[in-house]
């Protein structure tokens, strides 16, 4: 099975509803493997309560989203950060995707604020559906509360027809769960900081950490691949990672016309973005894109194009381009650190 670069749905629609957007909003990904580890060791040893091995066998993936929050009784909001895995179809795994997961409704326990979900996918559309763009399950594909435990080596393929099936462990037991409504995307921006390079176009590098998961996955679903933990490349990983500045690029394409169908020509002329903003390529020279900034600054500050200022299309795109330009520069320094993989144990 293969999976095609595609364009991923930018995380969470940046915008300038939410500015914010950025590396410090990303949890810590080491945290999110090392918790899914956790999540994945109690599949493993839980004996009596546990995802049955016969649902994993022949299965085109797995997602662990451990810590989901709930966010209320009333209207059931959650939201988690976790990682999917991808079986090819000779049974070896990818490196994970970090993924979100949020909204929706769940069948909390009364008491519990958090739950870590486990998702096993059962075909090859609902992996593409997740890496194509923005996923819900029980509407672009059905998802079932799966068996746990003996009883579900029992009622498997043979009376199971979901596409995907999904379990939830709070107070250390394993249980179905229903997860309707609740959205899956690609976390591009914390999949392509986390899989870091040594240089311009070299393939990202996989930590220790996720090999040694992604081993573990493919030991307990019977596919194990000695030698993957140690050549494991990110391949699905490079795939379908972004730099927060181009996402934050690719919304101000998205956004600007919107300002522009407001203007007559002289507007469009001084309010004009970077011509390499809109071409796939190399983001625009700092001077060039500081210009358009400053042109953006100097309407925003004079009260005689207030008209214009307070329009939610001008204030939009002014934030997007503050915001995109404060991610070049990270990116300029992030790019003068030698780039290296962890240090040897």
């Amino acid at each position: 099975m293969r999976y095609a670069v595609g364009t991923v749905v930018i995380v969470g629609m940046l915008s300038a509803i939410n500015p914010s957007f950025g590396a410090e909003s990303q949890p810590n990904q080491e945290q999110t493997v090392a918790a899914a580890t956790t999540v994945l060791n109690e599949v493993i040893t839980t004996s009596v309560t546990k995802v049955p091995e016969s649902m994993l066998k022949n299965s085109h993936g797995v997602a662990i989203i451990p810590n989901v929050i709930k966010g209320s009784f009333i209207v059931g909001a959650r939201h988690g950060h976790g990682l999917l895995f991808v079986r090819e179809a000779d049974g070896s795994w990818h490196a994970p995707v970090f993924i979100t997961m949020s909204g929706g409704n769940i069948g909390w326990q009364i008491g519990v604020q958090s739950s870590d979900i486990v998702l096993v996918f059962k075909t090859a559309r609902s992996i593409e559906g997740i890496l194509s763009g923005k996923f819900t399950l029980g509407a672009d594909a059905a998802v079932a509360a799966g068996p746990v435990g003996r009883e579900g080596t029992v009622a498997t393929d043979g009376q199971l027809k979901a596409e995907i099936y999904s379990y939830s462990r709070s107070r250390g037991l394993f249980a179905g769960v229903a997860v309707d409504g609740s959205i899956i995307q690609v976390d591009s921006v914390a999949t392509g900081s986390y899989y870091r390079s040594n240089g311009p176009g070299q393939p990202g590098i996989v930590p220790p950490s996720a090999a040694k998961l992604t081993q573990m996955v493919a030991d307990f679903v019977g596919h194990p691949k000695p030698e993957a933990a140690a050549n494991l490349k990110p391949v699905l990983a490079d795939q379908y990672s972004a730099t927060e500045a181009d996402l934050l690029r690719t919304q101000l394409n998205q956004i600007a016309p919107q300002l522009f169908e407001v203007l007559d020509t002289q507007w469009k002329q001084y309010l004009a973005l970077p011509e390499s903003i809109g071409k796939a390529g190399p983001h625009p020279a700092a001077a060039s894109l500081q210009k358009v900034v400053d042109h953006y600054n100097r309407i925003d500050s004079d009260p005689q194009f207030k008209d214009l200022a307070t329009r939610p299309e001008f204030q939009s795109v002014h934030g997007l381009l503050k915001h995109y330009q404060q991610s070049l520069q990270a990116l300029a320094t992030d790019s003068q650190t030698i780039k290296l993989p962890p240090p040897p144990n």
